[in-house]
């Protein structure tokens, strides 16, 4: 079993870093490797090549951090031992996107909390500062985060497989959902018309708008997926429509 885990971690982390350096390296031609990005330029100046070497360490170091809990999770649903189930009509199909949504706001909530905890003074530069190297990040710091910090999330959907029945397609979307908001939330741009970030459904999702806030302030917007958190705590705020 020992053996099967870190054979599935190493094939895991191969996965999950080709990914990101893709997906990553794929938005940043389309943003700033190219003449003109798409949609509204929030960072004052073009990433660096130093910054985005930076971010990249951090990712890649991160990798197998969270590839190991969810190595432990696919060779546990091989044996038997999770709620993972494959077909989808097993709890109904009504439960495909409840449980989407559950996963989201559990992730969500959880996020929130470490997040705001990694901030307090006394944590901060143990756990979070590395990603906050990147005050104007690059789509490359969408997963640059210090060795703690990945420690502390990179249990929680692996954990959720083995306490709640879940497809295991609805855990690919996620994971797909989760890497793409991450690497836009980054990227230095908003890809979303202004009008819908601050009005409507948008207002209440995290965007690079909202998240590029906080790498500038620091002390406000904390959220993953949704602003909802932030509202409660009063830890919320956008810059001005410009």
């Amino acid at each position: 079993m020992i053996a099967a885990v870190l054979i599935t971690t190493l094939w895991l982390s191969l996965i999950i870093g080709a990914r990101y350096l893709l997906l990553a390296g794929g938005v940043w031609w389309m943003l700033w490797g190219r003449a003109g990005g798409v949609g509204r330029q929030l960072n004052r100046e073009r990433p660096s090549r130093r910054l985005m070497l930076q971010e990249i360490r951090y990712s890649l170091i991160s990798t197998p951090i969270y590839a190991f809990p969810a190595a432990i999770a696919l060779e546990a649903f091989k044996a038997g031992g999770t709620r993972l189930y494959l077909e989808p009509s097993v709890y109904g199909l009504w439960w495909l996107p409840v449980s989407f949504l559950l996963l989201l706001l559990i992730q969500d909530t959880h996020y929130y909390w470490t997040h705001r905890l990694l901030h307090h003074p006394r944590l901060f530069a143990l756990t979070h500062a590395g990603h906050h190297r990147s005050r104007e990040p690059s789509p490359f710091a969408s997963f640059a985060f210090d060795p703690i910090e990945a420690m502390l999330t990179a249990w929680v959907l692996p954990l959720l497989v083995f306490l709640i029945p879940i497809n295991l397609w609805v855990v690919v979307a996620l994971l797909t959902l989760m890497t793409v908001t991450a690497v836009m939330n980054h990227c230095g741009w908003e890809m979303w018309p202004d009008r819908w970030v601050r009005s409507g459904p948008g207002a209440h999702l995290i965007t690079a708008t909202h998240h590029s806030r906080h790498h500038t302030h620091m002390k406000t917007n904390y959220g993953l997926y949704f602003r909802l958190w932030d509202r409660l705590c009063r830890t919320d705020a956008m810059p001005d429509a410009k």
